[in-house]
Formats: C-alpha cells, sequence, structure tokens
C-alpha cells in the first residue's frame, strides 16, 4: 500500500476561522431572541455544517425550523461571512501550508478539499490565496446533505479522485486526512482513513487521543516518515506525535 491522497479540511485546517463562525452564529442567535451560551458552538458546531450546527442548536432551544427557513439562515450568515473576509486585507491562513502543499504536489500526491462549508466559501479563501490550483476535488456541503462525523463527503472524494484520475484506482486506506476537530476525525476514521490532527482548534493533548498523527503546525508534520508507514502496510497503532 501506498499513499496516494491527501484530503484537507476547510474551517480550521486551510483558514483558521472558527472564531469568524462563532461571532456570526451567536448573531443569528441574537436576531432570533436567543441568547448565545458559553459552550453552545463548541458542542454543535466545530466540524460540522452550518446546517447541522444551526439545527441543532434551535432545536436545543424548543425552535423547530422548516428547511425554508434554515436555509435562509444559512444563505444570511454565508453572505455575512463572505463580507467580512472581502474587509480584511489578509486571511489567517494557517502558517507553513503552502509550504507543505508544495511538498505534496513534489510527491505527486493529489489534493482534495472535504468540508461543511460552502462552495462559495471555500473558493473565496482559495482563489483569494492562490490555492485553488492544488486541489483538483473538492466536496462541500453544496454536494451533501450529511455533516460530519458522517463519512460520506470524505468517501465521495475517493470516488471523485477515481473519475478525474482513473487509473489512480484510489482506495480510501491510501488516503491521508487532515482535520482539525475530534468530529472530522471520526469522520475520517469511519470512512477508512488515517488521520493527522493539526491543533489549530482544540489542544494537541485532546485530538492526540483520536489522530494517527498530531502537529502543532503544518511544518512540524513529517511527510518522509508517514510515507514510511503506509509503504510498510502497517497504519499506526496507536495515536503519536509526529
Amino acid at each position: 500500500m501506498a499513499l496516494k491522497a491527501v484530503l484537507f479540511d476547510f474551517n480550521g485546517v486551510i483558514i483558521k476561522d472558527e472564531p469568524i463562525h462563532e461571532q456570526l452564529i451567536e448573531q443569528l442567535l441574537m436576531e432570533a431572541n436567543l441568547r448565545p451560551k458559553r459552550g453552545e458552538f463548541r458542542q454543535y458546531c466545530l466540524g460540522r455544517s452550518d446546517r447541522a450546527c444551526l439545527k441543532d442548536i434551535l432545536l436545543r432551544r424548543g425552535r423547530f425550523v422548516s428547511d425554508a427557513v434554515l436555509n435562509g439562515l444559512i444563505a444570511r450568515k454565508t453572505q455575512a461571512y463572505l463580507s467580512l473576509l472581502q474587509t480584511m486585507a489578509q486571511l489567517p491562513i494557517s502558517p507553513g501550508l503552502e509550504d507543505f502543499i508544495l511538498k505534496l504536489k513534489a510527491a505527486n500526491l493529489k489534493l482534495a478539499v472535504v468540508t461543511g462549508a460552502l462552495r462559495a466559501e471555500l473558493e473565496i479563501v482559495l482563489n483569494r490565496n492562490n490555492l485553488a490550483q492544488y486541489f483538483s476535488v473538492s466536496v462541500t456541503a453544496d454536494d451533501l446533505m450529511v455533516s460530519k462525523p458522517d463519512p460520506d463527503g470524505y468517501l465521495l472524494a475517493v470516488e471523485r479522485l477515481n473519475q478525474m484520475h482513473p487509473a489512480l484506482n484510489l482506495q480510501p486506506s491510501e488516503c491521508l486526512v487532515i482535520e482539525d476537530t475530534q468530529v472530522g476525525i471520526t469522520a475520517a476514521k469511519r470512512a477508512g482513513m488515517d488521520v493527522v490532527g493539526i491543533a489549530n482548534t482544540y489542544p494537541f493533548h485532546m485530538l492526540q487521543r483520536q489522530a494517527n498523527w498530531t502537529v502543532d503546525y503544518f511544518s512540524d508534520l513529517e511527510l518522509d516518515r508517514i510515507q514510511e508507514v503506509y509503504s510498510r502496510h502497517d497504519p499506526q497503532p496507536s495515536v503519536t506525535e509526529c
């Protein structure tokens, strides 16, 4: 077995924007005459799509909303997110990301993004930072109604990579996932993939309990070491620091 593809989460991995999303979710709640509660965003939203996040928070507050109302809330949040990014001279891209991507491309690995964000949010970030050219496939909330920790997004990415590169014959076990939340790690593991947890959102020790490898920064990730593990047909039996 060999490592053939690296699949990236978006929010919290490519761009460190979770505080922005928390602010916008709280704004939506206040507009609905609901007071934000401490820890609510972390419990219901981190690593999950806006649809899943908002639906669960509102249900917890005794508010059942139709799909039409939920779609309207998501559209308002998305527009606020895009408008806010437009005002920022520099986006909070993860340090060392592009250098790491270049290492992956030099190793002839295929790259994809799997995210609960909408495609418009992903594209504005990738295009503004000249990163879109590196990712041949993306799976977003526009493609699936389910959210992580459901594995369908990662499995769809494998399917699309095989459609784009028929000779690749990619299997989930030949993919490495980069995630920053426990929900995302669970989704990747359910898809049969090994995971690097990057401590952008949760502390290192929390991710280390679930991920195969854990790093503080992209510059800490030793690609050669990971490729060697894949070449030995020996997925990590326990979590380790990379």
